[in-house]
């Protein structure tokens, strides 16, 4: 599949092709998965750069991702301090609890976002043991599926081919349902709630001992429940303040958080800095792909992916306010 023989990516099915729109040399794509992998695959991605100038991208804390590149140049990834590369050409991109960054050399990057209940379907080993890290696809998934991506994605020659050839591959491998869904079902919406940043809290309300909870964690989701609480939390708000347009309005983040120094210790944790410097680090890049998967898949960012409702927005209020496609994504302000 050669970068500038691919055609088919300025839009998918009943989306505006304006939400797909890239600096030149640059595009994006965005896919749901078939119904019967909605509660597994949050999605499909595809990135492409022509490869005249060495490019660094910022993605957001994100549950784990595949992540297969066509026809590229060295790729390396960034987790704050630690740097992993170049990488093979199919990796897998463990749980993140902080911003990273991917440092690209033309080609096409194929992305495809794995839930907890995909996870919990897919692997034999515990997410945690990925957390913050990137390694090579075959060496938790084995060989087989690492070069049926490679060459399958090899052969196409249209954007449009990449998300049958991904629902077909991965149909199989992800048709067992796990005992722990129901669990990881409601979990995941408590997620989504604003308020509910403490693990005894939500497992209260899960109606489990905390140290299952701490267990169903780990196992599925990659990181301890109070981490991934913080996690939710803090994206529902830091993408609230993105739609806005001004990184300094902190009347929209989640109604837990004590004060401002409060978000703003998060921020450290999450982003590595305050907003005001991430957004204006960030490139265009990232807004763009804010507005497009929030488009596509009603969900602003990975992380904050509705598995109980798929293709559909979070419905607390700070979600409501995140995910709406509607308007574009701001300028980082100066």
């Amino acid at each position: 599949m050669k970068t500038e023989q691919v055609r088919g990516g300025t839009h998918t099915s009943n989306i505006p092709a304006s939400v797909f729109a890239m600096p030149p040399g640059m595009r994006m794509r965005y896919d749901a998965p078939a119904p019967a992998l909605a509660e597994c695959v949050t999605a499909y991605a595809v990135y492409a750069h022509d490869g005249s100038i060495p490019a660094v991208n910022w993605f957001m804390p994100a549950p784990p991702m595949i992540s297969v590149v066509v026809d590229a140049g060295p790729l390396c990834v960034s987790i704050r301090n630690t740097r992993f590369g170049p990488l093979s050409r199919a990796s897998l991109y463990g749980p993140t609890s902080r911003a990273f960054c991917a440092e690209t050399n033309g080609g096409i990057m194929v992305g495809v976002g794995v839930s907890a209940i995909g996870w919990a379907r897919l692997a034999r080993r515990m997410a945690s043991d990925l957390h913050n890290r990137v390694v090579p696809l075959a060496s938790v998934f084995g060989a087989g599926l690492s070069n049926r991506l490679t060459d399958g994605l090899d052969a196409l020659h249209d954007d449009a081919d990449i998300k049958p050839l991904l629902d077909d591959l991965l149909a199989p491998l992800l048709a067992r349902p796990h005992p722990d869904e129901p669990l990881i079902r409601r979990f995941s919406v408590l997620m989504l709630q604003d308020g509910v940043v403490e693990s005894g809290d939500a497992a209260t309300r899960l109606d489990i001992p905390t140290h299952a909870l701490r267990r169903l964690s780990q196992r599925h989701f990659g990181m301890t429940p109070k981490l991934l609480l913080r996690r939710a939390r803090f994206l529902r708000s830091f993408l609230a303040l993105m739609r806005t347009g001004e990184p300094a309005d902190y009347s929209v983040i989640d109604g837990s958080y004590f004060d401002v120094p409060h978000f703003l210790r998060d921020a450290e944790t999450f982003l590595g800095t305050t907003p005001r410097r991430f957004l204006q680090n960030a490139n265009r890049f990232l807004h763009a792909s804010i507005v497009a998967r929030a488009a596509v898949l009603g969900a602003a960012t990975h992380a904050l992916h509705d598995v109980a409702s798929p293709g559909r927005a979070p419905t607390s209020p700070a979600a409501k306010r995140t995910n709406s496609p509607s308007s574009p994504a701001p300028t980082p302000a100066p």
